[in-house]
């Protein structure tokens, strides 16, 4: 079985979650149960399923949580950009998040087709 804290993917994900914790530290007060909240949730999420996808140690639920934390990635970025337009972070934010963001995507599409390569081949 795979040691999960050993994964770049893993390490990367948890990087960027608390980096959104950072950033998200200077939001108003009002946003507490609204946007920082949901972006503190979806971050999070990423380092969470590929622990749990891999600690599944079961190539399809392995993928399939690969793919739940894609989306948060999708997720996140979406509310990074929400959070610019409102004010809440300037553009040197911005671009440090989607650059982390656009890595972990890499790292992760990276790791679904490794994992995705090892599935066996069915015959019709």
């Amino acid at each position: 079985m795979l040691d999960y804290k050993q994964l770049d993917v893993w390490l990367t994900s948890k990087e960027l979650a608390n980096s959104i914790y950072e950033v998200t530290k200077c939001f108003p007060k009002d946003e507490i149960f609204g946007l920082t909240q949901q972006i503190r949730r979806s971050a999070i999420s990423v380092p969470s399923n590929i622990a749990e996808g891999v600690g599944r140690n079961h190539l399809n639920e392995t993928i399939q949580f690969m793919y739940i934390a894609r989306g948060s990635l999708f997720e996140l970025e979406t509310q990074i950009y929400i959070a610019f337009e409102q004010h809440y972070i300037g553009e040197e934010s911005l671009n440090i998040i989607i650059g982390k963001i656009d890595k972990c995507k890499k790292l992760l599409n990276g790791f679904i087709n490794y994992f995705q390569k090892k599935k066996p081949k069915t015959k019709h």
